[in-house]
């Protein structure tokens, strides 16, 4: 068990690696770099396998006649929080790429052998307490603003949501709420994944990390969140299919901003 560690590297001491000053346009040349990766190393197709099950789920839990309309919305833009964690391996295989060594789905997946998988799975809790947050928060405050579910039926549930006295409000809190989560999961987790995957050196550390590099490039980062939000956004759009290309492009890319803001 010596070498079980999480908080802390190996050595159980906090690295704190420097933090370069970069520029917006660092922001899209990563995104040029995720999508040289994607076109190098296609990734969607594994990526299928991941958005088709969850719609898959939804479909069959409205047809089972549960209510889940009202959770679509915190369902939806809640993947931005948790994003980091599924992109763990398009940043795994990037990083290989960079060094040139083998980089295809089974050689990423050798993460899972990394000594710092339990910082890794440290990181994930902290990522999904936030989307357990959003999720139960979302939820109070439609049944607190908005009333019981409604009839079941697309047309049905946004009829009542719009034509309700207090939708301004709920849309207010709501999303207020989750631009607050959100702004949080990015500051702790921008280059903390990576940064694992890079090093042994702990949670600490790598949320540290983060804090330092978004406290010294808070515009690059703004326009970086901005940039996903906004990418997601269209993959949502288009009925999640956009995300088999979006979701890999941005996971590789975060590997190539983390190598742009730590030494």
């Amino acid at each position: 068990m010596s070498t079980f560690h999480v908080m802390t590297g190996a050595n159980g001491t906090m690295i704190r690696p420097n933090v370069r000053r970069i520029a917006v346009s660092d922001v899209f040349a990563s995104l040029r770099d995720g999508y040289e990766d994607f076109r190098e190393k296609p990734s969607h197709y594994a990526f299928v396998a991941l958005i088709y099950p969850i719609a898959g789920a939804l479909m069959i839990g409205w047809s089972a006649g549960i209510e889940l309309l009202p959770m679509v919305y915190p369902l939806l833009t809640g993947f931005a929080l948790v994003g980091p964690l599924l992109a763990l391996g398009l940043m795994e295989i990037s990083r290989r790429r960079e060094l040139g060594q083998p980089a295809d789905w089974s050689s990423a997946l050798d993460l899972l052998k990394s000594p710092t998988r339990p910082a890794l799975l440290m990181m994930s809790t902290y990522l999904l307490t936030l989307f357990m947050v959003w999720l139960v928060v979302a939820r109070g405050l439609y049944l607190s603003m908005i009333g019981d579910y409604p009839a079941p039926g697309v047309f049905a549930f946004a009829s009542g949501v719009f034509d309700h006295p207090n939708v301004g409000m709920f849309l207010f809190w709501s999303n207020a709420t989750g631009f607050v989560l959100a702004l949080v999961a990015l500051v702790i987790s921008i280059v903390a994944f990576p940064m694992l995957l890079d090093r042994d050196c702990g949670v600490a550390s790598a949320v540290g990390t983060s804090v330092r590099a978004t406290l010294a490039n808070p515009v690059p980062v703004a326009v970086w969140g901005l940039m996903v939000a906004g990418l997601l956004a269209i993959g949502m759009a288009t009925l999640m299919v956009g995300l088999i290309v979006i979701v890999p492009v941005l996971g590789h890319a975060t590997w190539h901003f983390y190598r742009r803001l730590v030494v």
